[in-house]
């Protein structure tokens, strides 16, 4: 066990996915870690998996998250800013101009409060979905402000540092501008891809490949929670929206004149553009770096997968991405791993030497 950079007892207020992943991280460090919800099952749940303890009276925590649903976080952190006039508070809402704002408005003591966001997730919720490494390698955004003290910032970075985070400092405003185009606003294209589903035919769904799961595996997230989450971003995630627009109507008047000059240039530019986009994505630790691809046949039976990342590691081959297609009835499964580019033809070689079979 590593001694923790967060000192003092830990109130966490929400036990759900975020809240809960939080205790159980910081009690793997020996964290006093408190827990408490409006859900009284809830809470318990997650005491009994170990995310922390029920509250006590005399109970003075030095650090309090609170992970409540968007539309509660104003409310919930001024509360706790009454409450425990000697704590930080910080909250893990995915937005956070607006509660700055109704904070304010409130008169709510701000000198103590600390916004931040990690940006992790699960499709499932509530704590028996909680994880201790959930935040690890991810970005934790904490959000600065020019009356907020060095120590009061260095606190919350402690707390993201505790749980395998990477802390980074910014403005609330630039926040929500950039959560607006990585994540919010892909919410919605995802789900209205996936509605297109809803009245596909049995047979075209039987053919879905990794394409379309890739594109659609968020649609399945929480309806409600999003709708708070995209209320409080409205604008801004309007706003990128109305731009894919333009490019949407761009890209259907070239399919629809298909055979009209510039028609295959401007779908082609378009492609391009996407390539340069995914090109920009960080990669591993966050560097700007292409991997190359391996893909990998993997027959349909037990242990063969297991038996793939074993013999990886034997050759001394460092995964750095994977993703796994296997429809339903099918013999094989396909395995795509991402590697750097330096061992892309040994790990070819070996493994093809190992007796298995490489697509492509």
């Amino acid at each position: 066990m590593t001694e923790a950079r967060v000192g003092g007892t830990v109130r966490i207020v929400g036990s759900g996915l975020l809240g809960a992943s939080v205790g159980l991280g910081l009690r793997a460090h020996g964290v006093d870690v408190v827990v408490t919800d409006a859900s009284r099952t809830a809470a318990r749940l997650a005491v009994e998996y170990g995310a922390g303890r029920p509250p006590a009276e005399t109970d003075a925590p030095a650090l309090i998250v609170v992970a409540v649903p968007p539309d509660a976080i104003a409310e919930v952190v001024a509360a706790e800013l009454a409450a425990f006039p000697d704590a930080i508070v910080t909250d893990v809402a995915s937005v956070k101009s607006a509660p700055l704002a109704e904070l304010a408005a409130s008169g709510a003591d701000l000198s103590r409060y600390v916004g931040s966001h990690p940006l992790a997730g699960r499709e499932r919720g509530g704590p028996i979905s909680a994880r201790a490494d959930l935040f690890l390698g991810r970005p934790w955004v904490v959000c600065t402000r020019s009356e907020l003290g060095r120590a009061r910032v260095s606190a919350v970075e402690a707390l993201a540092l505790d749980l395998g985070a990477i802390p980074v400092e910014m403005d609330a405003a630039v926040h929500d501008e950039s959560v607006a185009l990585v994540s919010h606003t892909p919410q919605l294209v995802s789900t209205l891809m996936a509605r297109r589903l809803g009245g596909a035919t049995d047979a075209a769904l039987g053919l879905a490949g990794g394409g379309v799961r890739d594109v659609t595996r968020i649609a399945s997230s929480d309806p409600a929670l999003w709708v708070q989450i995209l209320s409080a971003n409205a604008a801004t995630v309007a706003s990128i929206l109305r731009a894919y627009r333009g490019d949407l109507d761009e890209v259907i008047g070239a399919l629809e004149n298909i055979d009209e000059p510039g028609s295959r240039r401007s779908l082609a530019e378009t492609l391009a553009g996407g390539n340069a986009g995914v090109a920009r994505l960080p990669g591993k630790h966050g560097q700007d770096r292409r991997f190359a691809s391996v893909v990998v046949l993997i027959d349909d039976r037990p242990g063969q997968l297991g038996r793939l990342f074993a013999e990886l590691g034997e050759l001394g081959v460092n995964i750095e991405d994977f993703r796994m297609e296997h429809s339903p009835g099918a013999q094989i499964g396909i395995a795509e791993l991402a590697v750097v580019p330096e061992v892309l033809a040994r790990t070819v070689e070996d493994l093809t030497a190992r007796g298995w079979r490489i697509a492509g």
